[in-house]
C-alpha cells in the first residue's frame, strides 16, 4: 500500500508528478511540496535532457527520484536541488547502462536543410542537439548536462557522479568533441549554444 503525497505537480508541458512513500513513514515535510512546485520543470527538462529526450523515460526518473527525496526530506533539504541533480544524473546513466551492457555513439542523421532564422531556427537547433546528446554514451551525456544545463563547477559535477575531476574534464572534452563533429555550425561557441539551447526545450 502507498500513500500520496498531496499537490504536487511540475509544468513541463503540464506533466504531474505524484510522489508515494510507504504506509506508516513519517515525514516532517516542510518546504517539500514548495520544492516540487518551484523546481519540477527544470529538473525534468534536465531528466529529458538525460534520458536522450524521452519524454516519458524522463517523467518516471523524476518521479522515483522524488520519491526517494521525500523520507529522507529533513536531512537533505539545505540542498534538495544539488541532491536532485546529482540522483537524476546517476539513476539515468544506470537506467541506460542496464539497457544495454555497451552503449555505442549512434551517427545523427542528416540534418535536412539548415536556411532558415528566427523561431524556427531555434526550434530546429534544439532539436538537433537533443538528437546529439541523446547519441553519446550515458555517462558521457550526463557529464555535458550538468555542467552545460545545471551550470555545475568540474568539481561540483564530479561530487555529483562520484568520479574524479579528471573524468569530468576528459568526458566533457571527448563529449564536446562529439557535438562538434556532429555540429559544425555550432562549433566556435557550443558550450554556451548548448546551454541556451537545452533551457529553451
Amino acid at each position: 500500500m502507498h500513500g500520496q503525497c498531496p499537490g504536487l505537480t511540475a509544468t513541463f508541458s503540464r506533466p504531474t508528478v505524484s510522489v508515494r512513500v510507504d504506509e506508516g513513514v513519517v515525514v516532517d515535510d516542510g518546504g517539500f511540496e514548495e520544492f516540487v512546485r518551484a523546481r519540477s520543470a527544470g529538473l525534468l527538462r534536465g531528466a529529458y535532457l538525460l534520458c536522450g529526450g524521452d519524454r516519458g523515460a524522463a517523467e518516471d526518473l523524476l518521479q522515483d527520484v522524488l520519491e526517494r527525496m521525500y523520507p529522507k526530506w529533513r536531512r537533505i533539504s539545505r540542498d534538495p536541488e544539488g541532491y536532485a541533480r546529482a540522483a537524476l544524473a546517476n539513476a539515468a546513466a544506470n537506467r541506460w547502462r542496464r539497457k544495454s551492457r555497451r552503449v555505442a555513439e549512434a551517427p545523427l542523421e542528416a540534418a535536412g536543410p539548415r536556411g532558415i532564422a528566427g523561431p524556427e531556427r531555434e526550434v530546429t537547433d534544439r532539436d538537433l542537439i537533443v538528437r546529439a546528446l541523446a547519441a553519446l554514451p550515458p555517462r558521457t551525456r550526463a557529464v555535458l548536462v550538468l555542467r552545460f544545463f545545471h551550470d555545475l563547477s568540474e568539481a561540483q559535477t564530479a561530487m555529483a557522479l562520484g568520479c574524479g575531476v579528471g573524468t569530468v574534464k576528459s568526458q566533457t572534452s571527448r563529449g564536446l568533441a562529439r557535438l562538434r563533429e556532429w555540429l559544425p555550425e555550432q562549433d566556435d561557441t557550443f558550450p554556451a549554444v548548448l546551454a541556451a539551447a537545452v533551457r529553451g526545450s
